[in-house]
């Protein structure tokens, strides 16, 4: 079976991808596909991340094991798209490149039979130029959290200077300038 799916990315632009490739390949092999048809380098880190119908990000597949044991966590080339994705899941999101977080929406739009002679993966319709850079990301805490600045009411100045005082290092056996 081939796998075709709509590659976007997240931007004020409409800029996707239409990638066709074998059910039976990795998130490996699809994440390779994505970063060649956006014209990335492949030299940065990317991740997958299931998510729900809204969009609403779960769990990561990462394309390295960075787990504490080595060899427990999964990986890209650990899952076929097949084992992910299918008619009734057909959302995923991508991210390349942890610095400029390049965000993708990828959707499974279709699943048909291989075509003979046909080429997998294959970037088989191509919408608008990347730009030259990522889109600025702006993360919004959800009202019910506690705000990290709740605290800062209790504090005085005192609180907040480490180093007040010319002693202050001596305290822990270290010289101030020990260089």
């Amino acid at each position: 079976m081939v796998y075709k799916f709509r590659v976007i990315l997240d931007a004020e632009e409409d800029i996707f991808r239409d990638i066709a490739i074998r059910a039976d390949d990795t998130l490996e092999d699809f994440h390779n596909a994505i970063f060649n048809s956006f014209g990335f380098d492949g030299m940065e880190v990317a991740s997958f991340y299931t998510c729900d119908d809204t969009w609403n990000q779960e769990d990561e597949i990462p394309m390295f094991d960075s787990g504490d044991v080595l060899g427990e966590q999964k990986t890209m080339s650990d899952y076929l798209l097949s084992n992910i994705l299918d008619n009734e899941n057909t959302k995923i999101i991508y991210v390349y490149d942890f610095i400029n977080m390049w965000t993708f929406l990828v959707e499974l739009a279709a699943v048909e039979e291989i075509a003979a002679g046909n080429t997998y993966p294959e970037t088989i319709f191509s919408h608008g130029e990347m730009p030259a850079e990522a889109m600025e990301k702006h993360f919004i805490a959800y009202e019910e959290e506690e705000s990290y600045n709740e605290f800062e009411d209790d504090l005085d100045e005192d609180d907040l200077d480490m180093f007040e005082g010319d002693d202050s290092f001596e305290d822990y056996g270290f010289e101030e300038n020990w260089n």
